[in-house]
């Protein structure tokens, strides 16, 4: 008997664990913790890095990145031919083969855009996979929010369009320039039974829809239009668990917990010339890393309490697009160099490297820094914990595309996979363990 009860525990438990997924997977936006810091290390062993390049694929344009997770390769990208279309792609993530694919209509840019068009096309906001259902999530320039099986090759579940479902409204004019609408960019988040995503509505900025069948489940009491950030960010606030968001207007905290779904905790206003808050705000116990260029210029450090938010500190350094990394008591991103602040104090400790305005950047468990940069800059530093007092750069790959690299570099199982706008995917391999096949 007791034999038995010990082999349905095991069983639950591995039940439980394959719907977490694996340490190694990196299943939305940033990674597991949403922070873009690997729970691996980098594979740096004083000789060529990265290592062997695995494979190449082609998935269609924009800036949606990569998401790896149970030994697969999602991105979401557009093509014009044989239908302006959005495609889902599912690739085996060793060794490239493509399993599936699910398409379905939509326009290169959001049907309310405006400005900047030819700098980017296609989707940006990342794929979220729910480890529990097996369900990917996947969000359109033109507000598609499409629910696809993964256990099933994708079949599509429910789907619903902001545009038309809600009447959304174009972005307003906000600073002393021009409008910009660049359409969706913020990848959605599940939090328990909801997906929550960025409607931006004035019905509500944030709408809770249930995971399962699409059912509008909450809207948020703050009703901002939408930001241009690359996702939503979960944070614990004096034990009540919340959602983080740079609308429009400002920094957002939004509770998620039992009877107050969606009511707002905490705001801080910041508007950038633009709507161009661009940069995913990073979260680091109950603080808060943000920053934008432009009016702006500067990066700042909001703690957030039940009693609401202050800014700890500000500094005039800021990232016009590299959303920030905080890691080990430091603050990296890369806009025209890689920068690095002290995280208690603001306080800049260097910044170095050849880069310009795109970039994305993920910390390793071994301390050191990747960039991805520019038109396939890829280079690998030491972290302020290895080097202190100055920029070190360790190794660079020089022009591995032609196109600026918008999507987000991903880590997962000893891999790397770099993407640039026009949907070009190379997987290097940083364990040292695998060979081209």
């Amino acid at each position: 008997m007791m034999f038995r009860i010990l082999v349905a525990v095991a069983l639950l438990f591995a039940l439980a664990m394959s719907q977490l997924g694996s340490a190694d997977d990196w299943a939305n936006w940033r990674g597991p913790e949403y922070n873009a810091v690997a729970s691996e290390p980098s594979g740096w062993n004083n000789r060529q890095w990265p290592g062997a390049l695995l494979w190449n694929a082609m998935t269609g344009a924009g800036g949606s990145s990569p998401i790896v997770a149970n030994g697969r390769m999602y991105t979401l990208g557009w093509s014009a031919k044989p239908l302006p279309q959005d495609t889902l792609v599912c690739h085996d993530a060793k060794t490239g083969k493509l399993l599936w694919t699910r398409s379905y209509n939509c326009p290169e840019y959001g049907r309310k855009s405006d400005g900047d068009k030819g700098l980017y096309s296609g989707p940006s906001a990342t794929p979220t996979l729910d480890f529990e259902t097996g369900l990917l999530f996947t969000l359109s320039t033109d507000g598609d929010l499409n629910c696809w099986d993964t256990n099933r090759n994708g079949e599509h579940v429910w789907g619903i369009n902001f545009y038309e479902a809600y009447d959304v409204k174009q972005r307003p004019l906000v600073g002393t320039r021009r409008l910009r609408d660049y359409g969706y960019t913020a990848a959605p988040m599940i939090y328990g039974p909801w997906l929550i995503s960025e409607v931006g509505d004035d019905e509500g900025n944030l709408f809770a829809f249930d995971k399962r069948t699409g059912k509008r489940a909450w809207t948020s009491a703050c009703k901002d239009p939408a930001g241009h950030t690359g996702g939503l960010v979960p944070i614990t606030v004096d034990g009540i668990p919340c959602v983080v968001v740079l609308t429009i207007h400002q920094l957002l905290v939004a509770r998620l917990d039992n009877g107050h779904e969606g009511q707002t905790l905490a705001t801080i206003p910041w508007e950038t010339d633009f709507a161009n808050s661009i940069a995913t705000p990073a979260v680091q116990g109950q603080s808060i890393i943000i920053t934008s260029e432009y009016n702006r210029y500067s990066i700042c450090r909001v703690d957030v309490s039940r009693d609401g938010a202050r800014e700890k500190w500000k500094q005039p350094f800021a990232s016009g697009v590299c959303s920030p990394v905080i890691h080990n008591g430091y603050i990296y991103w890369c806009w025209r160099g890689l920068h690095c602040l002290d995280f208690e104090t603001g306080k800049p400790l260097w910044r170095g490297g050849r880069f310009g305005d795109t970039a994305s950047v993920l910390a390793t468990k071994d301390d050191r820094v990747i960039v991805w940069a520019d038109r396939g800059e890829l280079v690998l530093t030491e972290s302020a914990m290895r080097s202190p007092k100055k920029y070190t750069e360790l190794t660079r790959q020089s022009g591995l595309f032609e196109s600026d690299v918008w999507p987000h570099i991903v880590l997962s199982g000893g891999r790397l996979y770099c993407k640039d706008r026009a949907g070009n995917v190379k997987c290097f391999d940083v364990s040292g363990r695998e060979s081209k096949p």
